[in-house]
Formats: structure tokens, sequence, C-alpha cells
């Protein structure tokens, strides 16, 4: 019965759910923030993956929206260090990607849901609440990689090691080059400078032994990264 008393005490007097955020771009939390309104309580946000670890722990939410994409290791490494010392505190995952290896690998670490940051306020109030209550909430389109993935096969490591050699940031500008993305647009979606976009482009060429942007489009074609 101890287990249940702080998140008791954690619930707002007027019901209101509890909200956490996760993001690197500042911007992006204060969109959020604004958007959802007296919907929820935010009690708090973060922009790295020690400060989510560290503030989620102190506030006690009931949801966590967490950003796929970030240094350190992104909200796979916040859900992997708080899953077993905070069990009740439940995610869901808000990100820019709809990547299947992005979906599969943050349900398979303990989010409850991943939904598109296309998604509007009343929607993403729904999926909070329903998160909250114990569903799984997942963006139509996505919930079909995860009755893919564990419906046919449910052991299998969703670990590519090719892809693996990549960073989070890597990972954004490979999908949003093979989309067809200018570097100037790249920039613009990641908040990033176009000559990091170039750096980032130079790295995932050396590490995949590519040429060019043509080739780098099919190979992230082939493994559904578009």
């Amino acid at each position: 019965m101890a287990e249940h008393e702080p998140v008791e005490e954690a619930q707002p007097r007027d019901g209101r759910l509890r909200v956490f955020l996760v993001d690197d771009h500042a911007m992006f939390r204060a969109g959020v923030r604004a958007e959802l309104g007296a919907r929820v309580e935010v009690v708090g946000e973060a922009s790295t993956v020690a400060e989510a670890v560290s503030r989620i722990a102190a506030s006690q939410p009931d949801v966590v929206l967490l950003d796929v994409h970030m240094p350190d290791g992104g909200g796979r490494a916040v859900l992997d260090a708080m899953r077993r010392t905070h069990p009740q505190v439940r995610f869901l995952a808000l990100s820019v990607s709809d990547a299947a290896e992005d979906v599969i690998g943050l349900i398979r670490a303990g989010a409850r849901g991943y939904v598109t940051k296309t998604i509007s306020p009343e929607e993403l109030t729904d999926a909070i609440r329903r998160v909250a209550d114990g569903d799984a909430v997942f963006s139509p389109r996505l919930a079909g990689f995860v009755l893919d993935a564990f419906a046919a096969r449910p052991d299998a490591p969703v670990a590519d090691p090719e892809l693996d050699q990549l960073t989070n940031r890597e990972r954004e500008v490979l999908r949003l080059l093979a989309r067809g993305y200018a570097y100037k647009e790249i920039a613009r979606e990641l908040y990033i400078s176009i000559k990091t976009v170039e750096t980032h482009v130079s790295n995932v060429l050396r590490k995949l032994q590519m040429s060019n942007r043509y080739e780098l489009s099919r190979w992230a074609a082939d493994r559904r990264l578009v």
C-alpha cells in the first residue's frame, strides 16, 4: 500500500492529470504547454536525459510526454533509467519521427504509446488521458508497425548493426534527406545550422560507406526509415 501513497499525494486537487514534458527544443515545449492549456497540469519539463530523470523523479507526474531523439540516448535512455525505480509513471512518446524502428524501440523499452507531432491538442489530451488510464495509444499509421513486430516476430531484436552506427541526430538528418528535404529545410526542421547538417551527412556517408544522397535514400527506404 505504501507504494501507491506518493502517486495519490501527487494528484492535483482539481483532478487534472499531471504531465511532464521532455524535449530538447524549448520552443516546442512552450508550444505544447500553451496548446494543452488548462486541460492538464504541466508539472515540469526537461531538455536533456539527465534533467528528465532527476525532475521526473522529483515531480512524480502521471504521464511523461517523451521525445525520441535527443542527445545522450534520447527517450530510450530516459525510459531505461526510470522504469525500474518509478514504474507508476507512464510514458507517451511524442515525436517528429514516424519510423518503424523508433516506434518499436520505444514501446519495447516501456512507453505506453507513440504519437507524432502533427497531432492536434484535443487528440493529444485524449491520448494523455488514455495512457494515464493504462491504455496503449498510437497514431493510426504507427499501430501497424507494433502489431507486425510483436505478432510476426515477438522475440526479434530491433537492432540493425549498420543503423546502430549512427547517432540519433544523424538518423534524423538521414530520414529527412531521404524524404527529399534540402539541407536548408533540414536545418530549419531540426533547429540546427546548414553547416551542421553538412557535417552529419558527411558522417553518415562515411559510416555507411556510401558516396551520395541517392544511395542513402535507397538504403533508408529499404529499412522503412522514410
